[in-house]
């Protein structure tokens, strides 16, 4: 089985498909349907995205406030 990701909206005997919908087929359905207009394909990985990204270490470091003079007497 693949999965694929509705572009568009689809329905038939018995079935209807909205956009965004993300449906299993046998894998030769799936590639035919796959062709960038209806639909494509889904990935099982997660997509990359910028919330996802690793941060460097030098930029996660937080900032160190003003120093305060410590006195001694």
């Amino acid at each position: 089985m693949a999965r694929i990701r509705l572009l568009t909206s689809v329905s038939g005997p018995g079935f209807v498909w909205a956009p965004g919908e993300v449906v299993d087929l046998p894998g030769a359905d799936a590639a035919a349907w796959a062709d960038g207009v209806r639909a494509e394909l889904v990935r099982d990985e997660a997509p990359e995205t910028p919330e996802a990204a690793v941060v460097r270490p030098e930029r996660a470091r937080k900032r160190a406030g003003p120093r305060r003079e410590t006195r001694t007497t």
